[in-house]
């Protein structure tokens, strides 16, 4: 008998307005969210792990330019990329996660190496990337992770003295920016990745959510894995994907009722938008959106996939 697999990802939430979507941004965006899943489902499809499959996924985002990961991370204050980046494993819960890196074109990919050929779980700036040189990793110039796009939010963002996760002129000038994947492989495994650039125009080293085991990353086997995607501050301060997790092991809830009371309760109610994706031990995916949308897509343990933007899709 066959065992289960499934995946989901998560390419950001918040507000993306229609009347701002063209056809071709629509196109590209639905394209990039199906090599992801695709491929990482592909993985799983061989008998590979879930930490493959979501390290695999993530890693196609992050060199996207339509998401704020990577290739498409926003700009601090001194337009510089600062991008941060976690993965968990639920199989003994191990864990890895990197913050303020500039010179990685992954940071999923290192964060993965900092839980399997390291003893840490976080590592920052300077130090993390010492860290990647030592195993070889290729220092990649700013240049790569320059956009036109990021620099106009940049511009626009000191014009207005704000900070923001999001641009001006498009789409999703309200979108929180995060990727991020959950997987269900074959051994009955789960794991967990997600990647930032964080905010624009970003001062003193700031660090959100996604590389904060419990925050915008967490995975236990037998239980649930989470990516979440939104208000880091808030995020971080709700403890977002572990409380799915103990919602689950000390209420006995299912994971739809667990990420619906997280999402749409503390978080909502101290002000923070955003999203999540989770998947349990049994293949059970669950997207949670207390805001106009979320760039997400799915392929469950029958093979369906699923692409979407919208909250009402």
């Amino acid at each position: 008998m066959n065992k289960p697999f499934a995946i989901a990802i998560h390419g950001g939430a918040g507000t993306i307005l229609r009347s701002q979507m063209t056809c071709d941004i629509r196109r590209e965006i639905e394209s990039a969210l199906d090599m992801a899943v695709s491929q990482g489902h592909e993985l799983l499809r061989q008998g590979k792990s879930a930490v493959d499959a979501v390290v695999c996924a993530v890693r196609i985002l992050e060199d996207s330019p339509h998401f704020n990961a990577g290739k498409g991370s926003v700009l601090t204050d001194k337009e510089m990329v600062e991008m941060d980046a976690a993965v968990m494993s639920g199989k003994q819960r191990q864990a890895g996660a990197v913050a303020g890196i500039r010179h990685i074109r992954n940071p999923v990919l290192l964060a993965r190496d900092v839980m399997q050929k390291s003893e840490h779980v976080l590592l920052i700036g300077e130090g993390a990337e010492e860290f990647a040189s030592n195993l070889g990793y290729d220092y990649t110039e700013q240049d790569y992770f320059f956009t036109d796009r990021r620099y106009e939010q940049l511009l626009a963002m000191k014009e207005q003295g704000k900070v923001a996760l999001s641009e001006s002129h498009y789409p999703d000038d309200h979108k929180f920016g995060t990727v991020g994947a959950v997987a269900l492989d074959a051994e009955g495994n789960l794991a967990a990745a997600t990647s930032t650039g964080g905010v624009t125009n970003k001062h003193y080293g700031r660090v959100g959510d996604s590389p904060i085991i419990g925050a915008g990353t967490y995975a236990e086997n037998h239980r649930v894995a989470v990516s979440a995607t939104g208000m880091g501050e808030v995020f971080i301060r709700c403890c977002v994907a572990s409380d799915v997790a103990a919602r689950m092991r000390y209420l006995q809830e299912d994971i739809h009722t667990a990420c619906t009371s997280v999402i749409q309760g503390d978080v909502k109610m101290l002000g923070g938008e955003g999203g999540l994706i989770a998947i349990d031990q049994n293949g059970e995916i669950h997207f949670g959106i207390n805001c106009s949308g979320m760039y997400r897509g799915c392929i469950d343990i029958h093979g369906k996939k699923q692409i979407k933007i919208y909250a009402d899709e």
